[in-house]
């Protein structure tokens, strides 16, 4: 009979003879017997083929044929198949971290691509090498304009994604920075205004007008961006964008892992989180990759230190240069624009039967009134549709992207009551 144990009897004797024990229960004496376990009561080992055939059996228990129009902050979109064959290739996966340069050009020339891409996405002068996602994103930024004015007050949009407000506030709290969600409170003790726009309602909001309220120029102010948005509509005129990658080349992947994007000002690089690669010309006057900002704690005096974040998503960053590229200016754009009419497309549907929008000023979402939010979107499931996010009793947040066709728009407002 084959033994699958990791020791034999004998090895675990010998190994607790040397740290002077009798028996394994010696080793947790000390803790309290109604907190431990009899045992993991697991089944009896399988081979790898029936492993293979009962993982497929669950799986086809999940239900993946639903149209899906749920978004905030992430939503379904289409991702050539080239981006994953691309990223997954062995040169990606095998180059060791850019710390060393000479061995690792493959990895910094794309997310040197990748930086430049998202510069040219933003209008801003520098990017870094991505975030963990939009929340870090957004609350990196908030601590980033702490530092450049010297002040510890943040005012953030309360139309923002609420869970970037959570994380913002978490990283806030650690830094003795006050958060205030009351705009009217602009003055000259406030380091940054921080909004986003569309925002998680989906409106897309006058940063021009907003910005006639900061007369003090020391306030920064920063908005968090539609990655797909931008190719369409015109980048703020802001100090720091950030955003998330997700959208960009990233599937769903039941809630992540994703990657955030921090582009800012020529001016404010020096406090800019995260790590910068440049590009520069070797000893030999060939084009060479390099990390030209290397800015937390591990680089450079502790205090000097502009962040703890200790990498970059480089899988998540290299998926969005891939798809970018492939898509190119007109296919971005095309992408976006394919998603707005859609989104207006079924918005217009709706109100034909009596419904009313939050906004019509929206992009790819827009917030549905209803009259019980339970039973409609319980209604559209039933329907094989996933109707969007209940914000509360009577509002629906909808989400429509390139991946909704024209039938299944058309089967939302049919069965929308």
């Amino acid at each position: 009979m084959i033994n699958f144990e990791a020791h034999t009897k004998d090895e675990r004797k010998e190994m607790l003879n040397s740290i002077g024990l009798n028996n394994v229960e010696e080793l947790y004496k000390n803790l309290p017997t109604d907190i431990r376990t009899n045992g993991l009561n697991l089944a009896q080992p399988y081979s790898e083929l029936k492993v293979t055939q009962e993982i497929k059996r669950l799986s086809e228990l999940n239900k993946t044929n639903y149209a899906s129009f749920i978004g905030g902050g992430a939503s379904k979109r289409f991702i050539p198949a080239a981006v994953s064959q691309i990223a997954s290739r062995f040169e990606f996966n095998t180059a060791y971290t850019p710390y060393q340069a000479e061995i690792s050009q493959g990895t910094l020339q794309s997310i040197y691509e990748y930086q430049s891409m998202i510069c040219n996405l933003t209008n801003m002068d520098v990017s870094n090498a991505s975030m963990y996602d939009a929340a870090t994103a957004c609350a990196e930024a908030v601590l980033m304009s702490a530092r450049i004015t010297g002040r510890n007050k943040a005012l953030v949009c309360k139309r923002m994604n609420p869970q970037y407000q959570e994380v913002i506030k978490t990283y806030a709290q650690a830094a003795d920075i006050e958060i205030s969600n009351d705009l009217s409170q602009i003055g000259s003790d406030i380091a940054c205004v921080i909004l986003q726009t569309p925002d998680y309602f989906g409106a897309i909001h006058d940063v021009e007008k907003l910005k006639e309220n900061i007369t003090d120029t020391q306030t920064l102010l920063i908005c968090c961006c539609d990655l797909i948005a931008l190719s369409v509509l015109e980048p703020p005129k802001c100090d720091v964008i950030v955003g998330d990658l997700q959208p960009a080349g990233n599937s769903l992947s039941f809630g992540g892992p994703y990657g955030g994007f921090l582009a800012c000002l020529d001016k404010y690089k020096r406090q800019i989180p995260g790590r910068v690669v440049g590009r520069t010309t070797d000893a030999d006057g060939n084009q060479a990759f390099c990390l030209t900002l290397q800015t937390r704690e591990q680089h450079i005096r502790r205090e000097k230190a502009t962040s703890n974040i200790c990498s970059n998503q480089a899988l998540i960053a290299l998926q969005t240069t891939v798809y970018l590229t492939l898509l190119g200016t007109k296919g971005l754009k095309q992408v976006a624009m394919i998603s707005a009419n859609n989104a207006h497309k079924l918005a217009q549907k709706l109100m034909d039967k009596g419904f009313e929008l939050q906004s019509k000023n929206f992009f790819n979402e827009f917030v549905l009134k209803v009259n019980n939010a339970d039973e409609f979107l319980a209604n559209l499931k039933e329907n094989n549709i996933l109707g969007g996010i209940k914000l509360d009793e009577n509002r629906v947040l909808v989400c429509v992207t390139e991946m909704n066709t024209d039938e299944e728009i058309e089967n939302y407002a049919y069965f929308a009551v």
